[in-house]
């Protein structure tokens, strides 16, 4: 079972970068899929992008794709969350989840870090 760890959130002027980090521990993570996840006040949550650990493939929602990437050292077995061009209506608590997983782009996740807040300033 594994456990993760994010950090990185903070206070951000618009058009500023944060990079956030999930650090994973309690399992081998070769047979991984990791997704970042956020949830803004009053909102759903929202799928911000993934990465199969195995291969490093990525993928990301509309609403970040070009300005959000995903990356993993596999050494530190953490997974990095790079975000440029931020905008306040990026502002939310950002979560790490994974999943042992065939699948490049799974529908549900196994297990959720406690979540990182990012707050962007207009």
């Amino acid at each position: 079972q594994v456990q993760l760890v994010e950090s990185g959130g903070g206070l951000v002027q618009a058009g500023g970068s944060l990079r956030l980090s999930c650090a994973a521990s309690g399992g081998t993570l070769s047979s991984y899929v990791m997704g970042w996840f956020r949830q803004a006040p009053g909102k759903e949550r929202e799928f911000a992008g993934g990465i199969r650990w195995n291969g490093g493939f990525t993928y990301y929602a509309d609403s970040v794709k070009g300005r959000f990437t995903i990356s993993r050292d596999n050494a530190k077995n953490t997974v990095y969350l790079q975000m440029n061009s931020l905008k306040p209506e990026d502002t939310a608590v950002y979560y790490c989840a994974a999943v042992i997983t065939p699948l490049l782009k799974p529908y549900k996740y196994d297990y959720w870090g406690q979540g990182t807040q990012v707050t962007v300033s207009s």
